[in-house]
């Protein structure tokens, strides 16, 4: 067979394959192949029917089988896996989670199917609508037809709410307002049902606790005018007084060791303590009681409301020292209407010891493995304080980059105090049910990078987390410090310093300390949501209080030390943007846009290189190598294969990136992207030509693009990109695009271009 042919003999071949799925089917079965609905009629618009048609389609089952370009591939690989003789192997996980079992048109009842969509266009206001259903063979296949033939639609010509001077029926009257009812809108049964819920809702912060929706009456008046009903709000006559009573809080008792599968609790008169407004039963003194005051927002004699409710819950579920939290309210036996409440907490066990192996990559496109030891205890000083000290060791290996033998080889160990609290002069009240928290950490970090050199790190910190909402997110770091020392440099490293001074940066002892501060939006948990955003904008300012009060000038010869090192002065800011458009099926894109900068002056010249910016790798410009690309239009790639490719480093970024996601099959999702950007230095550099930020900034761009592979495992995805440069910014002007000299069935184009990414996670 010529080559020439072979797509089409594919093609047909597909065709075959897909329909002999038919003579798989059950003696006497048909295949049903889907529903066709059309609406109809002169009473309705052409919009109207439009809509209408658009929602009677979503309620049509059963779903035939899924088809791509009018194949049914799911359905050929169920035929084709056959009955397995177990279940387990490979043919059960083909058929059972590939395949896809025939849809039979046995399975269809047509007038179920024309009863639901003759039900949902009454319900949506066209009543006394018309409908029929229909069936059409073609061999063995089958489909149905449903006409839907709506009368012209009711709307809405008045909603009255109750107007007595009863209680309940005052509270109702002050949520007209912000009725889902408006008049001249269309009939519709599902909004008359969101509106009873939101009736309660409303009620429920006005004190009603034992109000809920099925005692809201809603009467439809169809014979006011032509094809107009009034709405008439009201509560049902049978409805509980307790239901109509507004009512307030009483006493807070709170168990905070309480356990699973008890039907009373007993207080011992020596486990009760008396706080504020709050009574605490803690026969073993677990907790100090102030932690619950900054947890439970009721108070004695507040009116009781939902939004509170479920505050206190939040707050008590975000504690992380409680495995459940339970509430109940139960009438006071005092006069008056008031509401006793409970809190019944069972707490997590204190103290736990974890070993982790993790499989990890990084930026710079290093493949390692880790063994973390993690200990922690959750209420360490008796204020559900989260105590964790870990020690860690890994290895990292760069599989798919130049600079492949240099393996790093790291150890370490860190300490994190967390409390539920701010630890600060100042108190502040969060409206989220995220209590602000007070974190210290101490760190130590031992990394030996192969023939190069070995790097000694010391952190510490001390700061405030807080969330404003679900949305927004504060951390600011009172003083973040940290301080390297290099050890043991080899001799090829320092002979790579005379070749590019720059590298001694990496090797010099540093001391940075000062306060940092980040800011994070984010609504991508908002499903529904078309358009999502993810923003981190983040300000480092180093050394800077320091610098001004000793009056500290590296240009004039005054530099200050501290334990012997220099310390850093600098300001930086960078701004992540992210954005992502849901398309249609499980489609969609993301893009993201990164600026930052770096700004020394006083006690520094250059930016410390560990707080310098870099670009490239595998959550970057993925078709350069990490950290090879820059400054400008400057090249670093070595003359020599397989030798050390230094990393690149900028006080500049622009990175912008763009990638189509989507569903190819099952757990395999696919993407195509495109990634641009590049790193800049604010000062000129005789060893880096061309490195200089200036107006020609946007043609020293480095541009990629290529495809990937996601397999989503649920519990991690394994990332695969393949990409390769289109726009080089080290070549000289006029040639930087590199389109018209792309050649896959080169091998020494693919050698030198094509750039092969593994990851965990997506890169943005």
């Amino acid at each position: 067979m010529n080559n020439k042919h072979f797509p089409y003999f594919l093609f047909l071949a597909l065709i075959i394959s897909s329909c002999s799925n038919t003579r798989f089917l059950p003696e006497g079965e048909l295949l049903y192949t889907g529903a066709k609905v059309v609406v109809e009629g002169k009473e309705t618009s052409k919009k109207e029917r439009k809509a209408l048609k658009n929602q009677l389609k979503t309620l049509v089952r059963p779903k035939p089988n899924a088809t791509i370009l009018g194949l049914r591939p799911k359905l050929y690989i169920y035929n084709l896996a056959g009955t397995p003789k177990k279940e387990k192997g490979f043919k059960y996980w083909l058929k059972t989670k590939v395949g896809e079992p025939p849809v039979l048109y046995s399975q269809v009842d047509l007038e179920y199917n024309k009863s639901v969509l003759q039900n949902f266009t009454e319900n949506s206001g066209y009543f006394n609508s018309r409908s029929t259903a229909d069936s059409t063979r073609r061999g063995k296949k089958a489909s149905a037809k449903y006409i839907v033939n709506p009368a012209k639609q009711y709307k809405i010509r008045e909603v009255k709410f109750p107007n007595d001077s009863t209680i309940i029926a005052v509270a109702l009257a002050k949520t007209k307002l912000t009725s889902l009812l408006k008049e001249k809108d269309g009939y519709n049964l599902e909004v008359i049902k969101q509106e009873r819920i939101r009736i309660d809702v409303r009620l429920k912060e006005k004190g009603f606790y034992y109000f809920n929706p099925d005692y809201l009456l809603i009467q439809v008046d169809s014979t006011v005018a032509d094809h107009q009903v009034d709405l008439l709000i009201k509560v049902k006559e049978k409805t509980p007084e307790l239901a109509e009573t507004p009512y307030k809080i009483n006493k807070i008792i709170v168990y905070p060791n309480f356990a699973i599968g008890n039907d009373s609790v007993k207080a011992d008169s020596n486990a009760v303590t008396k706080y504020k407004d709050f009574t605490i039963i803690d026969s073993e003194n677990l907790f100090k009681p102030r932690i619950f005051d900054r947890a439970l927002t009721f108070k004695k004699n507040d009116l009781y409301n939902r939004t509170n409710h479920n505050l206190t819950l939040n707050r008590l579920v975000n504690f992380g020292t409680f495995k459940f939290v339970k509430n109940q309210f139960k009438v006071a036996d005092t006069t008056g209407n008031f509401l006793d409440a409970y809190y019944y907490l069972t707490p997590l066990p204190k103290k736990s010891l974890q070993l982790e192996l993790l499989a990890k990559t990084n930026s710079a496109n290093y493949t390692g493995t880790e063994l973390n030891l993690n200990w922690s205890n959750r209420n360490a000083f008796r204020g559900a304080e989260l105590l964790t000290i870990s020690a860690f060791g890994g290895l990292e290996v760069q599989v798919s980059g130049q600079n492949n033998g240099f393996n790093v080889y790291r150890f370490g160990s860190e300490a994190n105090l967390i409390w539920p609290r701010l630890v600060a002069p100042f108190n502040l009240n969060s409206p989220s049910g995220f209590i602000p928290k007070t974190k210290l950490t101490l760190g130590y970090e031992f990394q030996n990078r192969t023939k190069l050199y070995s790097l000694q790190t010391f952190r510490g910190s001390f700061g405030y987390l807080w969330k404003e909402s679900d949305q927004k997110e504060h951390l600011l770091n009172v003083t973040e410090i940290t301080y390297a020392s290099p050890q043991n440099v080899t001799a090829l490293y320092e002979a790579k310093i005379l070749e590019n001074a720059s590298l001694g940066k990496v090797i010099e002892k540093q001391l940075i300390f000062g306060p940092t501060y980040s800011y994070t939006y984010t609504n991508t948990a908002q499903a529904a949501k078309k358009h999502t955003l993810y923003y981190k904008g983040t300000i480092d300012l180093a050394g800077n209080i320091t610098g001004l009060t000793t009056g500290a000038n590296v240009k004039k010869g005054d530099t200050i030390k501290v334990f012997n090192v220099p310390f850093s002065q600098f300001i930086k800011i960078e701004n992540d943007f992210r954005h992502y458009l849901k398309l249609r099926g499980e489609s969609q894109l993301a893009s993201r846009i990164i600026v930052g900068a770096g700004y020394t002056y006083g006690n520094s010249s250059e930016m410390p290189f560990i707080k310098q910016f870099f670009i490239g790798g595998t959550n970057s410009l993925r078709a350069f190598r990490a950290r090879s690309i820059g400054p400008g239009s400057f090249n670093s790639a070595p003359t020599t294969v397989n030798s050390f490719l230094p990393d690149e480093s900028g006080d500049i970024k622009l990175e912008i990136n763009t990638e189509y996601r989507a569903k190819i099959y099952g757990l395999v999702k696919g993407a195509l992207f495109i990634d641009a950007g590049n790193i800049w230095l604010l000062n000129e550099n005789s060893e880096k030509p061309g490195a200089k930020f200036s107006n020609k900034f946007l043609s020293e761009l480095a541009v990629g693009a290529g495809a990937g592979l996601r397999f989503d495992f649920s519990f991690l995805i394994l990332r695969t990109d393949l990409a390769f440069p289109i726009r080089k910014p080290y070549l000289s002007e006029g040639n930087r695009w590199v389109m018209d000299k792309i050649d896959f069935g080169s091998a020494p184009w693919r050698k030198e271009n094509l750039i092969f990414n593994i990851a965990i996670g997506y890169p943005f």
